[in-house]
């Protein structure tokens, strides 16, 4: 299990309790505007990334005037050390390039420097920086000394950046950032205090929440159009993107993440100011193999997720499982499954309110199929226009 390490005083002194509208409580104000669920450590590196400086380009959804990030060793199996960690209000989308003045030094417990044991998270100092909503963040790691397996998320649609030649955690220009990488690597959240908004939303799920088959660098995943919806109206919620491509409700996967209810309390329950809870996972089960034929183990795992985030005080919303016949291994046992989670999800009563994600992107002409035009080719996954259209099915009023 993961460990969230909070360190020292001056992390400490800002905590105090804010009552959200929803009855629940916002330790110091804090509010998630960004996060990504640590799924697996990079392939082949029991050395580490040393000498590295990563730069890692997330995208807030909500504003604030006090910024703390989390930082991961999750996949880890050694000592982590962290010599620098930075943020910074990014120039313009996609770059390495900080607004000048806005990078800030991140400290744990008044340290420039900590230790991350292996399968631990950390979470640093409150640093003053006008964070804006909506717009990219720069968290730049620099790792001094070989470590272990680099925790990461693989999925991210996002390019960052790096140098392996040293620190550049302050440096505004992004010139030494030489290299480019489609993951995230060690930075797990983003938290902001001093927000118009009193509380997030996480989305739980897979490849179809983590955005795969979207426009990379677009922003554009279905949590992405959700938190513009939100932007745009007088609802204003972080929205934490907890989806993992590939995961599972049931079983791990190799580069899939720990199943969803082994990660639910790292990866949902313990994230800033959670409000709601929307699931969307349950297709891979199905798919993948080993196929999970029998839909009582899926509800069963859904009825988990709902008494644990339950008894934290947070809602949960159930999102039905997207059409996907044409995919590879489709059949009609494996749709029957689907149809039988579904029917739970929609008139079991479990869930304080249902999203059906399934009429949104499904084909009226074959309601087994995703519409054409949602459709990225593989028939599993939407693209732009099917992914806007989920995002745009959420009723607000549910959050």
């Amino acid at each position: 299990m993961r460990r969230l390490l909070a360190v020292g005083m001056a992390a400490a002194a800002t905590i105090g309790l804010v009552a959200t509208s929803s009855g629940a409580q916002t330790p110091g104000g804090w509010v998630g505007t960004w996060a990504a669920s640590p799924a697996s450590g990079v392939p082949n590196t029991e050395n580490g990334y040393p000498n590295f400086s990563i730069r890692n380009v997330v995208h807030t959804s909500v504003g604030g005037g006090t910024v703390r990030v989390r930082l991961s060793n999750t996949f880890g199996t050694k000592p982590l050390q962290l010599g620098q960690v930075t943020v910074a209000v990014a120039a313009e989308p996609n770059s390495p390039r900080a607004v000048p003045g806005t990078v800030r030094t991140l400290k744990f417990g008044g340290s420039q420097t900590i230790t991350v044991p292996p399968g631990a998270e950390v979470l640093t100092d409150a640093a003053v920086l006008r964070v804006p909503e909506d717009s990219d963040l720069l968290v730049t790691t620099y790792v001094p000394t070989p470590s272990g397996p680099v925790t990461y998320h693989p999925a991210a649609l996002q390019t960052s950046f790096f140098n392996r030649t040293g620190n550049f955690t302050t440096d505004e220009s992004g010139t030494p950032y030489n290299e480019r990488t489609n993951v995230w690597h060690y930075v797990s959240g983003v938290d902001v205090q001093g927000s118009t908004a009193t509380a997030s939303v996480v989305t739980l799920g897979d490849s179809i929440t983590d955005g795969v088959g979207s426009t990379a660098g677009a922003n554009r995943r279905w949590p992405d159009v959700l938190a513009d919806r939100l932007k745009a109206s007088k609802r204003r919620l972080g929205v934490l993107n907890a989806g993992i491509s590939g995961n599972r409700l049931l079983l791990d996967g190799t580069d899939f993440g720990r199943n969803a209810l082994a990660r639910l309390d790292e990866d949902v329950l313990s994230l800033g100011g959670v409000r709601t809870l929307i699931v969307l996972e349950g297709i891979n089960d199905i798919q993948q193999t080993p196929h999970q034929t029998d839909p009582e183990q899926i509800i069963n795992a859904y009825k988990q997720i709902i008494a644990q985030a339950k008894a934290r005080g947070i809602r949960v919303i159930g999102g039905t499982i997207t059409p996907f016949k044409g995919w590879r291994v489709w059949n009609e046992t494996l749709e029957a499954t689907r149809q039988a989670v579904n029917t739970f999800i929609r008139t079991g009563g479990a869930f304080d309110g249902v999203i059906d994600f399934d009429a949104a992107i499904r084909d009226t002409q074959d309601p087994l199929r995703m519409k054409p035009e949602f459709d990225t080719g593989d028939h599993l996954h939407p693209n732009d226009a099917g992914l806007r259209a989920m995002g745009e099915a959420v009723p607000l009023a549910l959050l």
